[in-house]
């Protein structure tokens, strides 16, 4: 009876198991499918579809998806720039975040425009799951809107702003005035600006400085390269997204108070970005997944 034993066990340890159904080649047809246009109808792939397009299990699709880190449900935007001149803009701009010129002065300036005075009721709701969210009314009442200029001191983190009735070349050129009349008359001022077209052709209001001001500008579609950036992204994060303003004057004076407080703590932003590129993305899986 032993060796029928040994028989039966030494056939049941050579057995070959279930043949695998989803494998490397499984995975490698997940991904390329989805560099291929989605079915007619839909404007991306999902899990289902992809399934359904294979063959296959959605769980064994879903299961390629989350071992490579794809979410296909979730967006992210980018901004490619195809400006020529796109590495000497981006490193003068960068050389005055990092190494500015002695006794000089660095703003970064840009306007934030037709900032919506929106009332709206929000407050704390218990959701089904016992969670405690913010919650926001789907109605709103529209009060108007406001046009702000703002000048990051880059050595300081201080910010000057200024509110106008119009976001146009003279306005532009007013604020700077304001701006300009609190600086040191002994010091360079250097300005980093977008492409917008109010900040060009300004010759003649430079000309009156007689060099004392320059205007540096971003590549086109970057700029995100203008620290003022960083401010205003603070700004509609911890001011207005979900804020509630019966009148301009109540947005104006949330929009001032923010700036108090800013300025009452300010110290200036570190650049931290390890490498600029103008051209570094592509519209493929391991960018969508970096």
């Amino acid at each position: 009876m032993a060796p029928a034993l040994l028989a039966v066990g030494t056939e049941r340890a050579t057995r070959p198991g279930k043949p695998v159904k989803y494998d490397t080649v499984f995975r490698n047809r997940v991904l390329a499918l989805l560099e291929e246009p989605p079915p007619s109808g839909m404007s991306h792939w999902d899990g289902p579809a992809v399934a359904e397009k294979l063959g296959a299990s959605v769980h064994a699709v879903w299961r390629v998806l989350r071992r490579e880190g794809i979410y296909l449900q979730r967006r992210r935007s980018w901004c490619v720039s195809t400006d020529q001149q796109f590495a000497p803009k981006a490193a003068d701009v960068v050389g005055l975040y990092l190494n500015p010129p002695v006794n000089a002065v660095v703003l970064s300036v840009d306007e934030k425009p037709s900032i919506q005075a929106i009332e709206r009721a929000s407050g704390y709701v218990e959701t089904d799951s016992g969670k405690v969210v913010r919650a926001l009314k789907s109605t709103y009442k529209r009060h108007g809107t406001l046009n702000l200029f703002a000048a990051l001191e880059v050595e300081t983190g201080q910010v000057h702003t200024k509110f106008t009735q119009f976001k146009k070349r003279q306005d532009f050129r007013d604020f700077l005035d304001g701006v300009l009349a609190d600086q040191p008359r002994d010091r360079e001022i250097h300005v980093i600006l977008d492409n917008y077209s109010p900040h060009r052709r300004n010759d003649d209001w430079l000309a009156r400085f007689e060099g004392r001001v320059q205007f540096h500008f971003t590549p086109t579609s970057a700029s995100w390269l203008n620290q003022i950036e960083i401010v205003f992204s603070l700004l509609q994060r911890r001011t207005l997204n979900g804020g509630s303003f019966r009148t301009k004057d109540q947005l104006r004076e949330a929009i001032e108070a923010f700036f108090r407080r800013h300025n009452e703590r300010a110290k200036p932003f570190r650049w931290r970005k390890r490498e600029v590129k103008g051209s570094q993305l592509r519209n493929t899986i391991v960018n969508l997944r970096n």
